[in-house]
């Protein structure tokens, strides 16, 4: 397991970083057996893609491992290939599928190909013909229009004579485009498809249900559910109060406070416009850091229709983020913390326990995923371990 200490210890490394992450695994292994009780008579599997949310593979695939999760997808079979050594005897489901050139990997690491065209298909189909059995999944596309065999296609397969016995899925698959918006009519239409096609496989597995269709109900979850975002403490559903626990801590290292007075501007363009005598901390990170240039708020040229930026929080305060983010340095409004609450060397909340990821990701016009995976790697990590 990945190394562990208290994030308030002495590490020298990491009280020394400019930005840093606190990453709870026992929130991790939490939240995924929040998801694993939500799912009901279902699975719930575990989603690993993207370095595990940026969070690292291997803390987390040893996490969630341990917390009884033994389905796993990873978005290649690069990262499968990774993976595997990290979850012995678990199942590797490869969302990209198999391609000419890439299947000895599937073979010499167990690897499951999802099939989700006719031409991955047609090439699984030849693998086959050579080298014998090998499990797949059947991805079939119920509304979405991204990856998966269309339904008519999908029900074609399963009742072709000529289809050969060597061809049989372990699981049929889809994926829901509106689950995050429970009254959505797309959810209830996706369903319907989904069904049609899996009584077409009768007796093969299925699953349709991410992190929001989990909170669809129980006509959504089938065998296997695959929630990521609510393990990583995001929220999968609009309007909704997040039940699930932060994972994440992001924080940056203050460099200088500035005393500014009231006319003055800061940042790129004058973008930061003051209209009282105030203090500003300057804070070690930026976009180079995945710290959205977007999270500027009216920072940004044509952001005005939105001025609201995003905010930190800093020895109980929410501060203001100021003018544009930076490559490497942002601006925080810290004029209202008494004057010996802030000094140089100071941390600063991004987002975690008193800040939302997903509350950032939405004063940048995007969401927590993004965040989330777009973790530079200028931070360093400290990892809490499950059971402290």
């Amino acid at each position: 397991m990945a190394q562990s200490h208290d994030p308030s210890s002495t590490l020298p490394a990491f009280d020394a970083a400019s930005n840093r992450l606190i990453i709870d695994l026992g929130a991790l292994a939490d939240n995924w057996r929040k998801m694993d009780r939500l799912s009901g008579k279902a699975r719930a599997a575990a989603v690993l893609k993207a370095n595990a949310y940026g969070i690292g593979i291997e803390p987390a695939a040893e996490t969630l491992y341990a917390a009884g999760a033994r389905d796993f997808f990873v978005a290649n079979a690069e990262e499968g290939v990774a993976l595997r050594p990290l979850v012995p005897d678990g199942r590797i489901y490869i969302l990209a599928g198999m391609w000419p050139g890439n299947e000895q990997l599937f073979f010499d690491n167990g690897l499951v190909p999802i099939v989700n065209s006719q031409e991955q298909l047609a090439f699984f189909m030849s693998v086959l013909s050579e080298r014998g059995d090998h499990p797949c999944v059947l991805h079939v596309d119920t509304g979405m229009n991204r990856l998966g065999l269309t339904a008519s296609e999908a029900l074609a397969l399963a009742n072709d004579p000529a289809r050969p016995a060597s061809f049989s899925p372990i699981l049929v698959m889809s994926h829901l485009a509106c689950a995050d918006d429970p009254e959505h009519p797309l959810n209830r239409r996706q369903l319907e498809s989904f069904r049609a096609v899996t009584a077409a496989f009768e007796g093969i597995e299925s699953s349709l249900a991410n992190s929001a269709g989990v909170h669809l109900g129980t006509d959504f979850h089938f065998d296997l559910t695959r929630p990521g975002i609510a393990v990583y403490g995001g929220e999968a559903v609009n309007g909704l109060a997040n039940p699930m626990k932060p994972v994440v801590t992001a924080q940056a290292r203050i460099i200088q406070i500035r005393s500014v007075r009231s006319g003055e501007t800061a940042s790129y363009g004058a973008s930061a416009q003051f209209s009282r005598d105030s203090r500003v901390a300057i804070v070690a990170i930026g976009y180079a850091d995945g710290y959205h240039r977007s999270v500027s708020g009216a920072g940004v040229t044509l952001r005005q229709a939105r001025p609201s930026g995003a905010f930190g929080f800093l020895n109980g305060h929410r501060v203001a983020h100021l003018g544009r983010v930076t490559m490497d340095l942002s601006l925080f409004d810290v004029t209202d913390l008494p004057g010996n609450a802030v000094r140089p060397g100071d941390y600063v909340e991004l987002f975690g326990n008193n800040v939302a990821v997903d509350d950032v990701a939405r004063a940048g016009g995007t969401i927590g995923y993004e965040m989330l995976t777009s973790l530079g790697h200028r931070y360093e990590r400290a990892y809490i371990e499950a059971g402290r």
